[in-house]
């Protein structure tokens, strides 16, 4: 199994429109890491299904039995012009060694029990975002890596558009969610920069 990190991508299809929706999340000085982490995922479960390039949602928290153990993946979609799995696990918090061991592990999970026999291998794509940054890196189950650089990074987001649209959206999220000053306008264009999109309305 090998992890690499994404070394950018041709991006042929594009939506010309996208809007970020923020919904329950009330006003307050304080919030726990898990709501910041929840509401991450909302908008990256948008993110993707917004891109329009087949991605197609399946599942949530998805777990995994290995024995008397239960291990989930955050986020799961079906990419139905890859005809692969695309996993997504997202850590509010710098990258440590172990999370790339952790991906690796969901990716051949479905590797095993997942993959039909006219299925690609599974991808996976983990998002370490703390106050410092993000890093976005690839796991890929052993695949070879030009197959996976010529036909995945082809379709899947670059590693630069997801660190830009993480860390714009966590930042609009933090001053949404502790109730300070929300440059909504500014927010929003960081978030598409990069994507070739356009801010139709305020969400708030």
């Amino acid at each position: 199994m090998k992890v690499w990190s994404a070394v950018g991508s041709a991006a042929p299809h594009r939506r010309d429109r996208y809007v970020l929706e923020f919904t329950g999340l009330s006003e307050r000085p304080e919030y726990s890491e898990d709501e910041l982490e929840s509401a991450l995922l909302d908008h990256l479960q948008h993110f993707f299904l917004e891109l329009d390039r087949g991605f197609c949602f399946e599942a949530r928290q998805f777990r995994m039995t290995e024995g008397r153990k239960h291990h989930h993946v955050d986020l799961v979609f079906y990419h139905r012009i890859l005809r692969c799995h695309v996993l997504i696990d997202l850590k509010i918090r710098a990258f440590k060694p172990e999370d790339a061991g952790q991906m690796n592990f969901y990716v051949n999970w479905f590797k095993t029990n997942m993959m039909h026999d006219d299925d690609n291998p599974p991808v996976g794509i983990l998002l370490c975002s703390d106050r410092d940054g993000t890093e976005v890196e690839f796991a890929t189950a052993g695949m070879d890596q030009k197959l996976f650089v010529s036909r995945y990074l082809v379709a899947l987001p670059s590693a630069e558009k997801l660190r830009n649209f993480l860390e714009a959206d966590r930042e609009l999220i933090e001053r949404w969610i502790s109730g300070g000053p929300c440059l909504v306008e500014e927010c929003l264009a960081n978030c598409l920069g990069g994507m070739g999109g356009t801010i139709l309305e305020s969400p708030f």
